[in-house]
Order: C-alpha cells, then sequence, then structure tokens
C-alpha cells in the first residue's frame, strides 16, 4: 500500500472542562441570588426560601426523592420542612449553591443534624472531622462533643473524645461535666485501657462522685458499674476500705454490691497509666532485661530454661501483646512456633496455631527471621542471603482462622550484608542502601521508594509516619518521611572518647523519643553500655549515663522491642533501680 493511502487507527478521547463544571456551578449560584426561574418555596419555622427542584434533586437524595416520586410534595408549590434550624437549612442552601461550607464550634452540631436529615454526605463528613479536630480544645467541649456523637452515633468522634478523656482522665473526673455522662459514657470510659491513672482507686473516687451526684437515680445503676472497675489491681487493704465505704453498705444494695466487688476478674489489664515503657535486652538464653534509662529502672527476670522459648524473632503490638517466635527442628524439619507473654503471670504461652515449618533453605542458606505486626496482623518474615542471591519471602498470620498464609516476595540478585525491616502505619519497610521496598498489605505487594544512600544500615525505628536508621558505627543517622519519601541527614555523633562500636546499635523509642542503645570499648579496652536520646530540637544526641548492670546484653532484631510494663507484675523478680541519671 502506497504511503498515501495509509490509514491511522484512531482512538477516541474524552476532555474535562474544568473551568466549564466552576462556572456551571457559579451561574447556578448567580440564578439562585437572583431569584431568577425557580419552581418551588421550602419553609423552614416560617422562614420561606425559593429554589431550584433540579438543583436541590442533584445535591441531595432527599430532595431527589421528594421531587420526582408520587410524593404530595412533588407537585405542591410550597414545601413545609419539618425538624430543621431555619438558619441551618440557610447555611445548607448556601453550600448547595456554591459548594463552599462554613463550620464553627457553635453551629457545627445543628449543621450536622441538618445535613444528616437531607443526606448531605459531604457536609456530614466535614462536620465530623471539624469536630474530631476540636475535641480538645476543653474539657466542657470534650464532654459535649461526646454527648452529641453517643447520640447521633458518629463513631469517629465518639472515639476521639474517648481516647481524649482517658488521657485527661484525672482531670475530666474533677469536673462538673463529669457527672453529666450517662451510665453507658461512663462505663464506655472507665473500662478503656487507657486511661492515665496512677492507681485504680482514682476510677473508683469517680465513681463514687459520679453515683453522688444524684444518688437517688443512680444507686441502682453500681451493680453494672463495679465490673468496669478493675479490682484485681489493688490491694487487700484498699479492696477492704472499698467495702466499708457508705455507697457499697447502703442497706438497699449492700449484699448485691459486696459480691460485685468480691468477686474479682484477674484478666482486668493494668491502664495505661500504671505502666511504664521498656526496652527489652537479652542477658544470656534465659534472663530478659526490662529498662527505662530516663527513669532509672532496670528489672532483671529470669526464667527457667523450659519457660522462655529460643528466640527467633521477637515484636511488640499495638495492643501491647510481647510475641516470639521459636523455631526449633522437629522430624527433621524446622518447625515455627508462637509464644504470647501473659503480662499478670509473668510467663510465656503458647499460641494454639497451625503448624508451619521454615521455609526450605533451597541454595540459599544464612537466614534473618522478623516478626511484625501491621494493622494487628502478624508478619513472619525470612531473608536467606548466599551471594549472589537474596530472598525475602513473608507470611502473613490470621488471627481468627489460626492459619498462617503466603504473601508475596523479593528476590534480589546480590547479597544483603546490611538491611533493616520494620512496620511503619500501614506498611512494612524493606530498607537496605540501595534500595527501599514498601509492602501494603491490602494489594499484598511491594513497590519500590527512595532509597537513603546510607552504607551499612543496622537499625530502625518508626515514630509515627517517619522512620529513623543509622549504621554499624552509629556514625550517621538518617529520618525518612514516608508521606513525602524523602531522607534527611540528622546530625552524625562525633564519637568524644573515641570509643570502638563493638556491639551492633539498637534504635528504641521511649516516650515518643528516638533511643540508642550500644556497647563500646574504652581507651583500657573495657566494655561499656551506652544510652543515647536524641532530641530533634537541638538535633542532638545526649548521654543518659545509664548504669547497666555488669552483664553482656543483645537483642534479637534490628532494634530493641518495647512494651508496656506493670512493673508490680514483675514482683518476686531481681529488680534493679539506678538513680541520679543525668538527662
Amino acid at each position: 500500500m502506497a504511503a498515501a493511502d495509509h490509514v491511522c487507527a484512531v482512538r477516541a478521547h474524552s476532555y474535562q472542562n474544568e473551568s466549564y463544571l466552576h462556572g456551571f456551578l457559579g451561574s447556578v449560584g448567580d440564578l439562585q441570588k437572583a431569584g431568577v426561574l425557580q419552581d418551588v418555596v421550602l419553609e423552614v419555622e416560617g422562614r420561606r426560601f425559593p429554589c431550584h427542584r433540579l438543583v436541590l434533586s442533584a445535591a441531595s437524595p432527599y430532595f431527589s426523592a421528594m421531587f420526582t416520586s408520587d410524593m404530595a410534595e412533588s407537585r405542591q408549590k410550597t414545601v413545609v420542612l419539618q425538624g430543621l434550624d431555619a438558619g441551618m437549612f440557610e447555611e445548607i442552601l448556601s453550600y448547595i449553591y456554591s459548594g463552599t461550607l462554613h463550620v464553627s464550634l457553635d453551629k457545627v452540631q445543628p449543621l450536622y443534624q441538618a445535613a444528616d436529615l437531607l443526606q448531605l454526605d459531604y457536609v456530614t463528613d466535614t462536620c465530623s472531622s471539624y469536630m474530631v479536630m476540636n475535641v480538645e480544645c476543653s474539657v466542657t467541649t470534650c464532654v459535649n462533643l461526646y454527648d452529641f456523637a453517643d447520640v447521633f452515633s458518629v463513631d469517629i468522634v465518639q472515639k476521639q473524645c474517648q481516647q481524649w478523656i482517658a488521657r485527661h482522665f484525672t482531670e475530666v473526673a474533677s469536673r462538673e461535666e463529669f457527672c453529666s455522662l450517662s451510665v453507658n459514657q461512663l462505663t464506655e470510659i472507665i473500662s478503656h485501657d487507657e486511661l492515665d491513672v496512677k492507681e485504680e482507686t482514682t476510677v473508683w473516687e469517680a465513681v463514687v462522685r459520679w453515683v453522688q451526684h444524684s444518688k437517688e437515680d443512680r444507686l441502682h445503676h453500681l451493680p453494672s458499674i463495679l465490673p468496669h472497675i478493675r479490682f484485681n489491681l489493688l490491694t487487700s487493704d484498699k479492696t477492704a476500705s472499698i467495702l466499708e465505704h457508705p455507697l457499697v453498705r447502703d442497706p438497699g444494695s449492700s449484699e448485691v454490691i459486696t459480691n460485685v466487688v468480691q468477686k474479682v476478674n484477674s484478666n482486668l489489664k493494668p491502664r495505661l497509666g500504671m505502666t511504664t515503657e521498656m526496652a527489652l535486652l537479652y542477658r544470656g538464653p534465659n534472663e530478659l532485661l526490662f529498662m527505662n534509662p530516663r527513669e532509672g529502672k532496670y528489672i532483671s527476670c529470669s526464667y527457667k530454661p523450659e519457660d522462655l522459648p529460643a528466640v527467633s524473632a521477637m515484636t511488640v503490638t499495638s495492643d501491647n501483646d510481647i510475641y516470639i517466635l521459636e523455631t526449633k527442628e522437629l522430624e527433621n524439619e524446622d518447625q515455627v512456633s508462637l509464644f504470647r507473654y501473659n503480662h499478670a503471670k509473668n510467663v510465656w504461652e503458647h499460641e494454639s496455631m497451625s503448624s508451619i515449618s521454615k521455609y526450605p533453605e533451597c541454595y540459599l542458606k544464612c537466614c534473618e527471621e522478623m516478626l511484625f505486626e501491621v494493622d494487628r496482623t502478624l508478619y513472619y518474615l525470612i531473608l536467606q542471603d548466599e551471594g549472589p542471591l537474596a530472598l525475602l519471602q513473608m507470611r502473613m498470620y490470621n488471627q481468627h482462622t489460626k492459619q498462617w498464609q503466603e504473601c508475596s516476595q523479593l528476590q534480589f540478585d546480590r547479597t544483603l550484608y546490611y538491611v533493616a525491616t520494620l512496620s511503619c502505619g500501614s506498611h512494612l519497610y524493606f530498607i537496605e542502601s540501595d534500595e527501599v521496598h514498601r509492602y501494603d498489605p491490602s494489594q499484598d505487594k511491594w513497590s519500590l521508594r527512595t532509597s537513603p544512600s546510607l552504607t551499612f544500615i543496622c537499625t530502625a525505628v518508626a515514630i509515627g509516619t517517619m522512620i529513623f536508621c543509622t549504621d554499624v558505627d552509629f556514625s550517621q543517622t538518617m529520618v525518612y518521611d514516608t508521606e513525602s519519601d524523602q531522607w534527611q541527614k540528622l546530625q552524625s555523633w562525633s564519637n568524644p572518647e573515641n570509643f570502638d562500636v563493638n556491639v551492633r546499635p539498637s534504635l528504641f523509642v521511649l516516650d515518643n523519643q528516638l533511643h540508642i542503645w550500644l556497647t563500646c570499648t574504652n581507651d583500657d579496652d573495657e566494655e561499656e553500655d551506652h544510652v543515647y536520646v536524641y532530641d530533634r530540637l537541638s538535633d542532638a544526641w545526649t548521654d543518659l549515663k545509664a548504669t547497666l548492670p555488669d552483664k553482656e546484653y543483645y537483642v534479637h532484631g534490628r532494634h530493641c522491642p518495647v512494651a508496656r510494663m506493670y512493673l508490680p507484675y514483675l514482683k518476686g523478680r531481681k529488680m534493679i533501680t539506678s538513680y541520679g541519671c543525668k538527662h
């Protein structure tokens, strides 16, 4: 065929005129302001609002059903709307004709109510977000929003209010607004694990205050409230004191309440405010060290060999569950077992699950096992590395079915000497000097991200949406913003004492601050443990002058796991407390 006769395949295209879309809405708004082509009048609380049926129907399913069905309103020139505030309806109309919504704290609740009735999802969602943003304004605001969210089942606002009240429970419980809570709201709050209280008597005293505010109406609720108080965390003396309280000894309910108090539920967890964040280190195969250098607390726990699993990997979940992964050779095959720490008993319990075999080594022999949690799901990773190839394989543990499921893997055409793997937000990250891979559980897919250009990466931790990592000599520290996919170099440690780092550094996060533990050799050829804390404002590391007991320590994995520990549960174990830490 001659070139002139060649016929091109023509593909159709769709084009969107953005200026037309904005201009169209502006023109509709102008028609409303000018009072042109209006074909219906909406009456709210006696006020009349001329409108366009077409515009209302396009904006709201409520109006669409009203004007396009056989309802009487579809034929009426004037429609009276019930259950709406005229001022809020004016705001709603302004939004419908302009696309702009004005929200303030004094009108967000009636605005939400109006939008909820008229089925305007964007307005209700915007009002919900605005309420969440303003929960922390004051105790009065928080309790007021909590009441509203409870009535209208605005879950996102309810949860935010509960969390804020939990964090400020002592302050909230002392205020008059606390006594206005319903019995359901009260029990929801005092059931919260995150209450920031040092002693459970604080919760009991708050309940007493709530009941006495209207004793005649509320005393009969006490038997249903008391099971949510954690009497298992009280000493026998304090429990006895509660049993002598006038409310408990009230003739009308004494026997019932006494039975509830004495029926202790030993499974109830300690509150957040009663726990101390502790980093976990190993001191030999059967001993753990829990440490918080900032508070000068070091607790050593020894176990019988059969009571502490041989650790292949360890993780602490968002629910403060501590898991150990153990690999043992059974019947000529490596079997993987999962153990969970029972805080109350200070023992490790075997997690009932389907049997799982370790990945066959094939041609890859050097293995590193890892365990992480993402969105309350456990992931078991194993990095097999024998030059010139490397393979990262992964399984997901479904806690409902007790089954392990295969996940996507990563394959490399080179040996990986220094890497770091961790969870951050709703993703897993695999970091090495030349590549960063992010795993998305919702798609079971790995994707490439920006590399850090940091050699010899050995440890990494996450704080919020940021990932911090450092090298084997603690000479370079980098921070990665997972949202912007950008790396930034932090201040390097100058090593003023000329220490040689002879144990791989381990990062950890205590009280939302970055810490690092490392063992160095000084000029006298002696090993010394050091813990540094990082101050982001000054971009500098400070030596906490930690006084760890004189032993060798190590961690499993690329960072020190951190858990919230209730110190009385460790009673009977060897506890070493140091004072005078320099912060």
